[in-house]
């Protein structure tokens, strides 16, 4: 019996791992479909035996793992770990994709205690290196060596830079507007970059076009099943982290809907396993210039528009993992949140400076939606998290808008100004 199998998120329909890997297949094969600016059909979950696994692994057992070494738990992931089918790779290529070990720091709002999640020291310091990580090693084990990917920058770098690490090929495809300084990360790693004349959403089909025509497996966000089941490692990790302990709530930046839907995933299992009582609230915070999750969540309806916020790592028109994300929000009791830019970049400021952590935008989004749900429901919150996914040096187009030009000081004003002074 195969330790785990497919399963449609719409349909519900069970297919085997072989059915799946073996064709290359990544959305249901009786439902799925993928149409321009719209969620996709068909999104695939991974499930495992967990009557089994709870038989052979406790939650003790499990704390006593490191943070950010998923494969340590080799039994909650689609891959085989025995070295001769991880062929060509380096020995040391589990540890070339290490995840940050410690990614917990208490923090404080306006006397309002809270702990933030920060995966900003990851490999390519952001979130998307969990799901870039597993989908790498797939590609080695099904003997696939060249991956593309659709981004508006993290994705992108993120596996840009795990694939340099592991010996693989990379093709990014990305939306003109992408900040420069993303770019440049993607194209330092070796990738090659493709700049559609569009957004992410053009992005996003013009990748899936030419990776089914040249064979490249594919790490689109969602398209990829493996993609929410890499980023489900978060939940895990603050398992550990917090000494299984969980919060009641978490504070995640929503985009595309993948990592809301991969952490709710991972509280899903722990509790499934009995190794958790209840799975925290999750909150979906979205920038105001793109907040289709919550407008469903809402209306129950979508409707493509076009995104604009200085937030480019959470711009999604379409959210092609709409369905899943707003199933995770409902589930878990959360509820979405709306910031604007003014709002995101106010909160980076406020990270910076008194915190001295340097988030990107929709990083900061989290912040400035926690800020404005405590403002609401000031000491509902026992014990909230916040989700720091992308360090702010990816993004110094941002910084530029809150940080003032200095212009240099003549000998005779230095003297004026710090004489004297100690």
């Amino acid at each position: 019996m195969d330790k785990y199998y497919y399963q449609c998120f719409e349909c519900g329909k069970q297919y085997s791992k072989d059915e799946i890997e073996n064709n290359l297949v990544y959305l249901c094969p009786s439902c799925g479909s993928v149409q321009k600016n719209q969620p996709l059909k068909g999104v695939l979950n991974i499930f495992y035996n967990y009557a089994e696994i709870k038989k052979q692994y406790s939650a003790q057992d499990y704390l006593k793992l490191t943070p950010g070494k998923f494969w340590l738990a080799d039994y909650l992931y689609p891959l085989e770990y025995d070295k001769n089918k991880l062929k060509n790779i380096p020995d040391n290529a589990l540890e070339l994709i290490s995840l940050q070990s410690n990614p917990l720091i208490e923090l404080d709002y306006n006397g309002t205690g809270f702990l933030a999640f920060d995966d900003t020291r990851n490999p390519t310091l952001s979130f998307k290196d969990r799901a870039s990580s597993l989908v790498a090693l797939k590609a080695i084990q099904l003997g696939i060596t060249k991956i593309a990917a659709a981004s508006t920058g993290n994705a992108g770098s993120s596996l840009a830079g795990i694939c340099a690490r592991l010996g693989l090929k990379s093709v990014i495809f990305v939306p003109k507007n992408i900040p420069e300084a993303k770019r440049i990360q993607i194209q330092s790693f070796g990738a090659e970059v493709i700049i559609v004349n569009g957004n992410y959403d053009l992005a996003f089909d013009t990748c899936l076009e030419y990776s089914n025509i040249n064979k490249w497996y594919n790490r689109n966000t969602a398209y990829n099943p493996l993609t929410i089941e890499g980023k489900k490692s978060a939940a895990y990790d603050i398992f550990i982290t917090t000494e299984g302990n969980v919060p009641d709530a978490v504070f995640v930046p929503v985009g595309d809907g993948v990592i809301i839907a991969g952490l709710y995933k991972g509280f899903w299992e722990l509790k499934e396993l009995g190794w958790i009582t209840s799975i925290p609230k999750l909150i979906a915070v979205q920038a105001k210039g793109s907040s289709a999750v919550a407008k469903y969540c809402t209306n129950k309806k979508f409707k493509y528009a076009p995104t604009d916020s200085i937030a480019d790592s959470i711009c999604a028109g379409a959210p092609r993992n709409l369905y899943m994300a707003f199933n995770s929000i409902v589930k878990s009791n959360g509820c979405p949140v709306i910031v604007t830019d003014n709002e995101i970049l106010s909160a980076q400021k406020y990270a910076a400076q008194n915190y001295g952590i340097l988030i990107e935008p929709s990083s900061a989004a989290s912040l400035a939606g926690f800020i404005k749900y405590n403002n609401a429901y000031k000491g509902i919150l026992k014990t909230p998290m916040l989700l720091f996914t992308g360090n702010g040096l990816k993004d110094t187009s941002a910084l530029i808008k809150w940080n003032k030009k200095i212009k240099p000081l003549s000998s005779a004003i230095l003297k004026k100004k710090f004489h004297g002074k100690k």
